[in-house]
């Protein structure tokens, strides 16, 4: 890791508020709304995803409900690549593309609108935790449903304690899964 990239990561892991037993007794919750807060430190979160975008070729930003939104929007603009969100199930008009997947107690549904994403994009997946992997899991999908490839799967935080990069690595196919921290 260079200097810069080890700076970037001291300066957003600052930010990032420990709470404890939220949302329930024996939690402790990664809470991410003070890095959000600070102008430079979302900056350099915005940059650091941004460039990554640009090294694995994205022509395309994929950003998972809700906090993925927060974080690929900015990306998109900072990179200018078009960002395409992936919603739960319901909530896009018109024509989509659903993906159902497993939960740790049961299923979820996410979808995205099928005119959004064609042959040829390179689309680059970002969020804010890799926990489970199971809705990053479900957007590679959608992503290869809808013709285009994947570029690769970006997140802030991942939690090296639970099976998503495990989980990940057989759907991503090659591409790279990267975590700008892992707690």
């Amino acid at each position: 890791m260079t200097a810069e990239a080890q700076g970037v990561t001291e300066l957003l892991l600052s930010r990032i508020r420990d709470v404890p037993d939220y949302p329930k007794p024996g939690v402790l919750f990664k809470d991410i709304t003070p890095l959000l807060a600070d102008p430079v430190a979302f900056t350099a979160l915005t940059d650091a995803l941004a460039g990554l975008c640009s090294a694995h070729g994205a022509t395309k930003i994929v950003g998972l409900e809700a906090r993925g939104f927060i974080l690929a929007a900015p990306v998109a603009v900072r990179a200018g690549l078009g960002f395409v969100p992936v919603r739960k199930a319901g909530k896009l008009p018109g024509a989509t593309l659903r993906q159902a997947y497993e939960l740790e107690y049961g299923t979820a549904e996410i979808e995205v609108h099928a005119e959004d994403l064609a042959a040829g994009d390179r689309v680059m997946v970002i969020d804010d935790v890799l926990a489970t992997g199971g809705t990053a899991e479900a957007s590679i999908e959608l992503i290869r449903r809808a013709g285009a490839e994947v570029a690769g799967v970006a997140v802030l935080m991942e939690l090296g304690f639970l099976p998503g990069r495990s989980r990940l690595e057989p759907a991503l196919g090659g591409a790279p899964l990267t975590a700008l921290i892992t707690v």
